[in-house]
């Protein structure tokens, strides 16, 4: 059927409406276009805006301070393997920091936290094919860790991480002690500023056998060296002949972060990149490390290895998470009657590796372990 003519008409009517439209927005946009012309071209903005092309952009430090290259490095005491991590001291004036890791860790405690790469387990997507979203990174908690802060030592201890784990050391409060000492004589270090969390506690031997080698001390949720302290459950385990041998062997990356649930205020497991770390290194050797010195260290001996807390009498700076689960709090105010010299920080809302918790207090030791 043939359209009727008033049809006809009306689609005409609108074709033209349409390019009536178009032509007036084309009009429009001229005058605006001119109009931009003519401010950008403007004398004053046009020489602001040359200077603005010109100038050298603003150098804004994404740290306060110059940040130290971390630097790794290795050699030998006698003849066991030593890996530590050092740093340039950021206040020459004073003498370097030594940072000593517990269990079951290493010098990776102390230095800026690596990104982690997770991937969905292949037992999670059996019915599909890999996608984009299965893999993620999962950003680090801080940017400068401790040693990037203050510069310094940081030893992997014998036993743990890539330094030496023969089998012919006991790994006894006694041993890390000398071994503390002949690290610094062998890199000709005569004085430092100590900081110790966990087993770390052992260079509280070494500072109470040489006080005049250690200018500063900082104690973090350290082992109790003190009277009273019985040891928790995981402790009781690795104490037992064969059900520690047991335990260690059944250690496997998913128990590991399920044991970490208590270990902090944050919810959930310690994060990835510190499970990584801790995997990494924990091999026959570490687990050994980790059986003799639980083994060799009960209440009565933690007790006499502190018997001499008190001839301390450098400045101390007690700094504790409060919601340890291994650690029962009290010992954060024993440490610090025991220390004559010394300052309780308390960090109500942190557990055991408090600076997973709180990062921000990182800057507390800093400031201390930089005091003239």
């Amino acid at each position: 059927m043939t359209p009727s003519r008033p049809h006809v008409r009306t689609s005409i009517g609108s074709r033209a409406n349409t390019l009536k439209t178009r032509a007036n927005l084309n009009h429009n946009w001229q005058i605006v276009k001119s109009l931009f012309i003519k401010v950008a071209c403007h004398p004053r903005l046009h020489s602001r805006t040359q200077a603005a092309l010109h100038a050298k952009p603003k150098s804004w430090p994404l740290y306060p301070r110059e940040v130290p290259a971390v630097k790794e490095n290795s050699g030998e005491i006698g003849e066991l393997p030593v890996f530590w991590r050092s740093a340039p001291s950021t206040n020459p004036a004073v003498a370097p920091a030594l940072y000593l890791h517990g269990v079951p860790s290493s010098s990776e405690d102390w230095i800026a936290p690596r990104e982690h790469h997770g991937q969905r387990p292949r037992r999670r997507r059996w019915w599909r094919r890999k996608r984009s979203e299965d893999d993620w990174v999962q950003a680090p908690l801080y940017e400068q860790g401790f040693l990037e802060r203050t510069g310094g030592l940081a030893p992997d201890l014998p036993g743990f991480g890539r330094s030496g784990k023969p089998g012919y050391l006991r790994y006894t409060i006694e041993e890390y002690a000398g071994f503390i000492e002949r690290f610094l004589d062998m890199l000709e270090v005569e004085r430092v500023r100590l900081l110790v969390h966990d087993w770390g506690a052992v260079g509280l031997a070494f500072a109470q056998a040489h006080p005049e080698r250690v200018e500063r001390l900082v104690v973090c949720n350290a082992v109790p060296l003190l009277p009273g302290y019985e040891w928790h459950r995981t402790a009781r385990i690795w104490r037992t002949p064969l059900l520690g041998e047991i335990a260690m062997g059944a250690t496997t990356r998913r128990l590991l972060r399920r044991s970490t649930l208590e270990a902090n205020v944050t919810p959930g497991p310690l994060p990835d990149a510190w499970i990584d770390s801790v995997m990494a290194n924990f091999d026959q050797g570490t687990q050994r490390a980790i059986l003799r010195l639980y083994r060799s260290s009960p209440s009565d001996a933690l007790a006499r290895a502190g018997e001499h807390l008190g001839l301390l009498r450098m400045p101390s700076l007690v700094l504790w998470g409060m919601q340890d689960p291994y650690i029962p709090k009290r010992f954060a105010k024993a440490y610090a009657q025991a220390l004559p010299e010394s300052e309780l920080v308390e960090l109500p809302d942190a557990g055991h590796w408090w600076w997973l918790d709180r990062p921000d207090a990182i800057e507390r030791v800093v400031k201390f372990m930089n005091a003239a």
